[in-house]
C-alpha cells in the first residue's frame, strides 16, 4: 500500500529529519518527501498504514499533514 500525504514541508533539510522521526516510530515504513510537488508530498509505502498517527506526528513538529485521495 501506498498513502500519499500533502504538507507545508518546504525545507529539505526539515524533511530529512521528519522521515528520520517518522522511521524511528514506524521502522517497516517506507518514507519520503518530494519537495518538488506543489503540495509537498509525503509519501509512505508499507503493508498497513496508521494515517492517524502520520498526520498526528507532523501536526505535533508544527506541520500540517492531509491524506490526498
Amino acid at each position: 500500500m501506498v498513502q500519499i500525504f500533502k504538507t507545508n514541508v518546504t525545507n529539505k533539510k526539515e524533511a530529512k529529519l521528519l522521515a528520520v522521526i517518522l522511521s524511528n516510530e514506524n521502522p517497516e515504513y517506507k518514507i519520503n518527501f518530494d519537495l518538488d510537488d506543489c503540495d509537498n508530498i509525503l509519501r509512505i509505502e508499507n503493508f498497513e498504514i496508521a494515517n492517524h498517527k502520520v498526520i498526528f506526528c507532523l501536526e505535533r513538529m508544527g506541520y500540517t499533514c492531509e491524506v490526498l485521495f
